[in-house]
């Protein structure tokens, strides 16, 4: 027991440390991954939520917003509507004056016509009645001159129709005395040919006898010397006969093939024969193709001129709008440039002055108007100009800006009042400098003070000083300013007016 007390008492070693220690960093970085993967999934339905709320404000937003626009636009409508419905009065006076103006043309041409009408029906009746005319006299002279020439016929037919009768009977009689004449003949030229035949048969007879008696002995003189030549001839020429039946039956071959083959070259030249003759029913309509294509290539030719010198054009003249364009794209840049610039200008500008503005500014930046009903009826009735449509777009088109002049006019009015109080103010300032002055020198005895007026000599309760006048002083905490002042600021919004 005291050993394994001992054993379990053993300090570790550096290896199970650096594992223990590697176990607790990988615990820690598991309770760290879990608290971030936490803190993520937190994050992103807070980001969901926060998603969600900020699409439905929004269109919460929209929706009032639209309602404002549907009410400004429909007062625009309404404006414009009575704008056009006037003009459309106008224009119906117009069309109705032109259509009435119209009519009474129409009316003048319908009667005009009608007269012209009747005077070219009258002058057809008569060119009928004088067409008729020429027909039946035409007619009377073409039933005369048929009638003669019918008269004509009939004689020259009779005259022909005798002349060829009679010519008929003169041939039909040299006719037979023709046939007699060749029967005549005849008989007499067969009894002449079968008496030279018979003196002729009888000499052949003769001389063929004695030819066969010759003949004879020849033949056998001859035959004994073929049967000699023959066996001399068979025994030399054996081998040359069978070799001799070989080539001949080759030949039978070589014959049909060459049969076979000779009727191939005749269908061969028989279809060169056809091809030709195809080949040259092509070539000429090739010819006329070809010519037509010629006469096509040379007008498409001379449209591809055509169209190469209108697309040199197009491309110059395209060059120079290019160029014209990238000179005013570069004008408009730079003056868009230079509109941004302003824009950002007034923009920090008008942070600046955010800074400066009252809580009253901040909550009603658009003042309402300081005049009374009836100064504005006299503005009005100053500034009286007739309402055309083109001042009424332009009205419309600067409707965006009245706020802005509101403001702008606000902020010169106060500009233009702060310089008059400045200006009174040092006025005031130098009055009050004046005065301090004067008291100083009246405490103060000197040559120079004596020299001058002195506020110490006071004879029946007055001084010898000029009286000042009396200022208003204005109080710190006061924002209006003092009554003449109210009265020229009045004056000036009405002459700016």
């Amino acid at each position: 027991m005291p050993k394994k007390e001992k054993k379990a008492k053993t300090p570790l070693s550096d290896e199970e440390q650096l594992l223990l220690f590697q176990q607790k960093l990988l615990a820690e970085e598991e309770m760290a991954k879990k608290k971030e993967r936490l803190l993520s999934q937190f994050l992103k339905d807070k980001l969901a939520k926060e998603e969600h709320n900020s699409a439905l404000n929004l269109n919460k937003i929209n929706t009032q917003w639209r309602t404002v626009l549907r009410e400004v636009k429909t007062r625009e409508l309404h404006k414009d509507i009575e704008i056009l419905s006037q003009t459309f009065e106008r224009v119906v006076d117009c069309k109705d004056n032109v259509i009435k103006s119209l009519a009474k043309d129409l009316s003048e041409a319908e009667e005009q016509y009608a007269r012209a009408l009747r005077s070219h029906l009258h002058n057809v009746d008569q060119l009928l009645a004088l067409q008729r005319h020429r027909l039946s006299l035409l007619e009377e002279s073409y039933n005369m001159e048929l009638e003669a020439l019918t008269k004509e016929f009939e004689t020259e037919r009779k005259t022909i129709i005798d002349q060829h009768e009679k010519e008929i009977h003169y041939l039909q009689d040299i006719f037979m005395a023709m046939e007699q004449n060749y029967i005549d003949s005849e008989y007499e030229s067969k009894l002449e040919f079968q008496s030279m035949w018979n003196d002729l048969k009888n000499m052949n007879l003769e001389e063929k006898h004695f030819l066969r008696l010759h003949l004879e002995n020849i033949v056998e003189d001859l035959w004994r010397k073929f049967q000699d030549v023959l066996k001399n001839y068979t025994d030399a020429t054996e081998d040359r006969k069978a070799a001799f039946e070989t080539l001949q039956v080759k030949d039978e071959k070589s014959s049909k093939e060459i049969e076979v083959q000779m009727k191939k070259i005749q269908k061969l030249q028989d279809a060169i024969t056809i091809s030709k003759g195809k080949i040259m029913i092509h070539s000429r309509e090739s010819e006329d193709e070809n010519r037509y294509i010629r006469n096509d290539k040379e007008l498409v030719l001379v449209q591809l001129r055509k169209l190469k010198a209108q697309r040199t054009q197009a491309r110059a003249a395209s060059q120079k709008n290019l160029v014209k364009l990238t000179l005013e794209s570069n004008a408009t840049l730079k003056a868009l440039r230079k509109i941004v610039d302003k824009g950002e200008k007034i923009l920090k500008l008008a942070e600046i002055c955010r800074k400066f503005e009252t809580e009253e500014e901040k909550v009603l930046p658009f003042y309402s108007s300081v005049l009374t009903p009836k100064e504005q009826e006299g503005i009005e009735e100053n500034n009286l100009e007739e309402l055309t449509e083109e001042l009424a777009k332009v009205m419309v088109d600067y409707t965006g800006m009245e706020n802005f002049w509101k403001r702008y006019n606000k902020v010169k009015l106060e500009q233009l009042s702060l310089q008059h109080r400045r200006a009174q103010l040092l006025d005031i300032n130098g009055k009050l400098r004046e005065m301090l002055k004067q008291y100083l020198d009246g405490i103060s005895v000197s040559d120079e003070v004596l020299s001058q007026l002195n506020p110490l000599f006071i004879v029946n309760y007055q001084s010898n000083l000029p009286q000042p006048l009396s200022i208003p002083i204005a109080h710190p905490g006061s924002t209006s300013p003092p009554a003449p002042w109210r009265d020229q600021r009045r004056s000036f919004f009405l002459g700016s007016s």
